[in-house]
């Protein structure tokens, strides 16, 4: 490189956990907002939005782990499809604050918070971007 940078540096936050789920959905930036007030996510990093309004990358730390965020680019290969057939848990100690937060947010209850056969407190929400998250506590 010259006197002149061509190139845009950008910070590379570490990567938390042994499995990082990277979600690809309509309206990321929109999707990492609601994560910040809905699950007290903090955020890594987050690439610019572009001319459409997308943006390629966004990094969130979300109780001990990264969470990677990034609208489709469908003219790369990379659509968003609709979630389907997963969830995320969150592994969480105070369990009830966790879920009201989340449902303040605007998170869709699908599964009351409730005592499970499993000798836990769980429960099931569904973010505004349709990702469901399962919330777990150990007794």
């Amino acid at each position: 490189m010259s006197a002149v940078q061509t190139e845009t540096q950008y910070p590379n936050p570490e990567v938390l956990g042994g499995v990082v789920a990277y979600l690809t959905l309509d309206g990321a930036s929109k999707a990492a907002d609601f994560y910040i007030k809905a699950f007290g996510a903090k955020e890594a990093f987050r690439y610019p939005v572009d001319e459409q309004g997308r943006t390629m990358h966004i990094h969130l730390y979300i109780n001990g782990s990264s969470l990677m965020l990034s609208d489709g680019y469908p003219e790369h290969g990379c659509g968003a499809e609709k979630p389907q057939g997963f969830n995320l848990t969150l592994q969480v100690k105070d369990i009830d604050t966790w879920w009201q937060r989340a449902v303040d947010a605007g998170a869709e209850i699908v599964l009351p918070l409730q005592d499970m056969f499993w000798g836990a407190r769980y429960g099931q929400v569904r973010d505004p971007f349709g990702v469901m998250w399962s919330m777990n506590q150990p007794k």
